[in-house]
Parts: C-alpha cells; sequence; structure tokens
C-alpha cells in the first residue's frame, strides 16, 4: 500500500518512532557484509523521511545506535561512525531543501569526537527548519535516560529545589532527553522482533506497535502508508472503554 488516498491525513500521528532492525541479516541474505547492510538501511532512511514528511508526521524517530551497540565487532562499530559522519555531511544540505530539523537524544558525548561534530554541525545548520523534525537516537538506552532522570531529580530534591509533591509525570518527562518532544503515537520496528529492546521505555506508555515481517534495508512507502493505515484502524482507549471513546468523540 503506498497509496494516500486511503489515509486520512488529519488523523496521522504527529510523531512516529521506529527501530530500524536486520541490516546485518539482510547483508547476509544478500551474500554482502554487515556494513554493506548498514549502507542500504541509510537509503531506507532516506524514503522514510521522505514519507514521513509527505505524510505530514511532524516528529520521526529513529533508532540509531544504542548504548549495547558498543558490544559489536570493533570493525563494524568503526564503520558505523564513519557512515555517521559520511551520511550526515552528505544529507545536510538535502534536509534544508526539505524543511527537515536534526535533533539527536543518548549520551552524544560518549560518540567519537568527529560524530560529535558532525552531528552538531548539522543540527546547527537545520536548527530553523520547521517542516519535520527527525530524531537521531544514537548511543541511546532508556535505562540510561530514566537513570539519568533519577539522578538529576534527586540531586533537586537533596539541594531543595524542588519538593516530593513536585514529582509528576511531566516534571519526569521534563527531564529526559526527549523534553519538548511530543510521545510517539506509534513505533514500527522491523525484522519480525516483537520487543522493543530498551527503546523510549517511558514514552511508548500510550503508543501503537507495527511489527513488520521485514529488514530495515526493504521498508518503504508502501511500508510506512501501510502502518499508518493500520494505526489508524485501530481504538486508542487510554484506560477508557469503547462506549466512552465513542462519546468523547
Amino acid at each position: 500500500m503506498s497509496d494516500l488516498s486511503h489515509i486520512d491525513l488529519n488523523n496521522v500521528p504527529e510523531h512516529v518512532a521506529i527501530i530500524m532492525d536486520g541490516n546485518g541479516r539482510w547483508a547476509k541474505s544478500h551474500g554482502e557484509d554487515r556494513l554493506f547492510g548498514h549502507s542500504k538501511g541509510v537509503e531506507a532512511v532516506r524514503e522514510t523521511l521522505k514519507t514521513a514528511t509527505e505524510l505530514k508526521v511532524k516528529y520521526l524517530t529513529l533508532y540509531a545506535f544504542s548504548t549495547e551497540n558498543w558490544n559489536r565487532p570493533q570493525k563494524e562499530v568503526e564503520g558505523l561512525m564513519n557512515l555517521l559522519v559520511h551520511s550526515l555531511s552528505n544529507e545536510v544540505d538535502e534536509m534544508n531543501q526539505n524543511g527537515v530539523r536534526l535533533q539527536a537524544i543518548g549520551n552524544i558525548n560518549g560518540l567519537p569526537g568527529d560524530c560529535q561534530d558532525s552531528l552538531q554541525n548539522a543540527i546547527e545548520k537545520t536548527k530553523s527548519n520547521k517542516e519535520i523534525t527527525l530524531v537521531l537516537a544514537l548511543n541511546y538506552s532508556s535505562k540510561w535516560e530514566i537513570t539519568e532522570m533519577v539522578k538529576t531529580i534527586s540531586k533537586n530534591l537533596i539541594q531543595k529545589e524542588i519538593t516530593e509533591n513536585d514529582i509528576t509525570d511531566e516534571l519526569i518527562s521534563n527531564h529526559l532527553t526527549t523534553r519538548g518532544i511530543p510521545d510517539p503515537e506509534l513505533l514500527i520496528r522491523t525484522s519480525g522482533e516483537r520487543r522493543v529492546s530498551n527503546f523510549l521505555l517511558w514514552q511508548i506508555a500510550y503508543s501503537e506497535f507495527v511489527f513488520l515481517d521485514i529488514f530495515w534495508p526493504d521498508f518503504g512507502r508502501k511500508q510506512f502508508v501501510g502502518a499508518i493505515y493500520d494505526f489508524q484502524n485501530r481504538e486508542r482507549r487510554f484506560g477508557m472503554v469503547s462506549e466512552q471513546i465513542n462519546i468523547t468523540e
């Protein structure tokens, strides 16, 4: 499904998050090495961003590199870091042309220096764009993010800058790396895996999940539009029953 005629553009999720999984397995199935799979994955990112913009999605968050990914073979990790630098350099002009604003979440200070420089350069050059915000989760894990949040709030409590009664859902959200970004209504994962892998655990409390049995390099417009169609045909109840939803509508 790539035709938008079945899509209600007034009911598109404001924020879509994607776990891009399966580059290595895709490469293996094509007789190539894992880095080739990652490079093909960049092409899928480009197509996905284009489709998200067309659908009027306002935030697209991509799980690009987790804290656990450092455990992969050194050659692959170095290749991924080089691919990140290369991709940011090559794509920034097109992002500006298409109104894409770049942001990043995660422990960015833990990335190699050249990656940090390329990332900050791209963020600075695209900061005024308003069509869509592309959020890259880099050196990210939700457990790390929540741990850092707890440390900060605990420190504020000890220093009496806040009281226990000040601790709310909103306060917690404002101390996460995603502060200022709405929670995703839709989470998509490729590769057939049915798990969230330490990704946005606080933020996806009410997200709809779509799991696809394809590897990330094969994800394109058809699959994205299909996931949006799936989302639009679900009933999001937020703890209520169907009758209550119908009354509020």
